[in-house]
This record gives structure tokens, sequence and C-alpha cells, in this order.
């Protein structure tokens, strides 16, 4: 028989002790045995393949076009309003005509709140005591003249006895040219016994007043003294608090319980003024919408503004209100030599002729509370 094998490493099946050839299974590389690959662990969070879990990313576009359509929903709800509210504005001729004082650095406003029951009810007129609307164009209670420019805002009042040339009149009260020719006639009194230009006119009434200070949820006052005045309405002690509009605006017209009377009333008023003007600058008028819309419609129902005024105009308006209250800029009473309110025949025109030159810097001890000179 002829040894005919396999070819092939077989020689372990026949006996044959050859070492030389492995055995099935084994190798004679030394190289290390050939690595696996780790397997592909996803990260927290998604799924395997590097995938994120079904909905993931429409949940975040989601979130942001929501975030997107309140913002802009926002954006449009502070515009809208004041666009609201300016068409409730009632606008009036007050420019008079004839020989003006020429155009002056800066802008000053003439600020006016008269006695309009406008925005009230009677069950509102009775509840305030401000009494029934008497017709006519009524009383200006507050004249106050208020510039900015270059230097700091200035906030001066002019009480309403104050005895001046009225145009066709002769001398005397300077609120009854409101009461004889309305906004016209005593923009152009004021501008013939200052020699300053009046740009802006700004009236508001009873109604405003009110509303606009319980929007805020109240105003500080700081009277000195307990008050208690009845053809006002006022019932306060002294000391710094919160006060209604009902109490805000019986401040502002108290002066039975001063010894100074309209003196002291002026100071009052502009207390009054300062302090919505603070309120009305803070952030939480802006981000509170029941606020926001509140204080809108109240100072709108019952505001009246010069036909040349515009939205921009008046807004520079209550910011330098507030500037000139919080001892950033003057707050004053005209210069006056008694308490009889005479106009002080040497300091009056002094700062008259400083404001209508736009050097507020220089008023310096010409500003004092109650018009009288500094002691």
């Amino acid at each position: 028989m002829s040894d005919e094998r396999p070819q092939g490493s077989y020689g372990w099946l026949y006996g044959d002790d050859d070492k030389s050839r492995p055995a099935p299974g084994t190798t004679t590389s030394k190289l290390p045995p050939p690595q696996l690959p780790p397997p592909n662990l996803p990260p927290p969070g998604r799924q395997s393949g590097g995938e994120e879990p079904p909905g993931a990313p429409r949940k975040r576009r989601s979130g942001r076009r929501i975030l997107g359509i309140l913002l802009l929903a926002w954006i449009v709800f502070l515009v809208a309003v004041p666009v609201w509210a300016w068409g409730k504005i009632a606008k009036v001729d007050a420019e008079p005509g004839g020989e003006r004082p020429a155009a002056q650095s800066g802008t000053t406003y003439l600020l006016v709140g008269s006695d309009s029951r406008r925005g009230l009810t009677k069950a509102e007129q009775k509840e305030l005591s401000t009494g029934g609307d008497g017709g006519g164009r009524g009383r200006t209670d507050t004249i106050m003249m208020l510039h900015t420019g270059s230097g700091p805002s200035v906030l001066m009042s002019i009480p309403r006895d104050s005895i001046v040339q009225i145009p066709g009149y002769g001398r005397t009260k300077i609120n009854a040219a409101y009461a004889y020719g309305g906004p016209k006639l005593l923009v152009k009194t004021i501008e013939n016994n200052t020699g300053i230009r009046v740009d802006d006119y700004i009236e508001v009434g009873f109604g405003g007043l009110v509303k606009v200070v319980d929007s805020m949820g109240g105003v500080e006052i700081c009277p000195k003294q307990d008050l208690k005045d009845k053809d006002s309405g006022l019932d306060v002690k002294k000391g710094c608090q919160t006060a209604d509009g009902r109490t805000a605006l019986a401040y502002s017209r108290n002066r039975h319980s001063y010894s100074t009377q309209d003196i002291q009333r002026v100071q009052s008023q502009r207390e009054v003024l300062g302090s919505i003007a603070s309120e009305a600058k803070s952030p939480w008028t802006i981000l509170n919408p029941v606020r926001y819309a509140k204080v809108a419609s109240g100072a709108s129902g019952s505001l009246t503004i010069g036909e040349n005024v515009g939205p921009i105009s008046l807004g520079r308006f209550a910011w330098s209100l507030s500037a000139a209250m919080s001892g950033k800029g003057l707050n004053c009473t005209v210069p006056v030599k008694d308490f009889a309110v005479t106009w002080d025949p040497v300091r009056a025109p002094k700062m008259f002729d400083l404001i209508a030159k736009d050097r507020s810097s220089d008023i310096g001890s010409l500003c004092t509370k109650d018009g009288l000179p500094k002691s």
C-alpha cells in the first residue's frame, strides 16, 4: 500500500509526533490578539446611535416659540396702551397771537391744575369735596412753569393770587386770566409778566390727579403737622404716609390749615406732583400690566394739552418733572417779598431772565421753596 497521506498538516491524525506543526486552533504568531472595538455607548439623555430622545428638539423649539410670542405680545402691549391713551387726551389751542418773546434755548412747559371735573361723576365730585361744575372755563388753583435745558430742571410755582397785569383786564389775580380767556390769555399773561416764552401747555383736572394716584397704589406725602380742612375734605396726621387719590387731591388743594395760605399750598402741590412723577418712573409701572394700563388711562382721561405738544415732548415733561423734585433739579416758588405773594421787584426779574437765557445753573439762592428770600 502506498503511503499516501492527504496533503496538509494532518500528522497528528496518523500518530506522527510532528511538533513542528501546530494543532488546530493554535497560532505561532507572537502578535497580540486583535482588539475588538469598544461598544458605542450613548451619552446620558441620548439613545444608541447618538440620537436624542424622540420629541426633545421639538419641545425646545416649542418653548422658544412660546417665549418669542409672549415677548412680542408684551412689546405690542407697551406700545398699544400709550397710543390708545393718546387718543383720549383733549387738545386745545394755547398759542396766543400778537407779539411774543422770541424763541429761547431749552423748553419751558406751563403746567396748569384746573378745577375741571372732567372725568368725574357727580358721586365722585361729592366724595372728593370738589363741588359741582359751576360752568364756564373754571379756575386754575395750580400754575407752574417747568424749564428744561442745559442746566438743572427748574419747577417754579406761581401762586394763583399773584397780582399781575392781564392784557385787556388790568391788574388782578393771575388765575383770573384763565377764567377770562382760557389757556391763550393765561399763556399771554405769563409771557408778558416774566419774559419767558411758553413752549408747551399741559393742563390736569381733578379727576386725572385722583385716578393716577389710585392706579399707582398711592403716593407719599409728608405733612409737618396734623391737617384738617372742611373745604378740601383733608384730614391727615403729621408725618410721612401713603395717600390715596382723594387724600392727595385734598392735600394739594388745602390752604386754610396754614397761616401762610397759598405760599404753603404751592409747596404741597409740588410735593404731590413730584411723588406722582417718581412713581410713574418706577420699573413696577412698566412690569405690572394692570398698573400700566390704569396709569395711562387715568392720566389721559383728564389731561388737556396744547395742539403743538407731541408724545415725545409730553414724556420728556414727565421725566423732567421727576428730576426737578428729586434733588437733581430746582423746585421753587416765584420770588416774593411778602405773604401777600407780591412778586419781588428785584429777585423775580433776575430769576425770570436766567430761565429765559437757559442759565438755571446760576439761579442759586433765588430759588426758595416759599419764594421768600433766604434769611
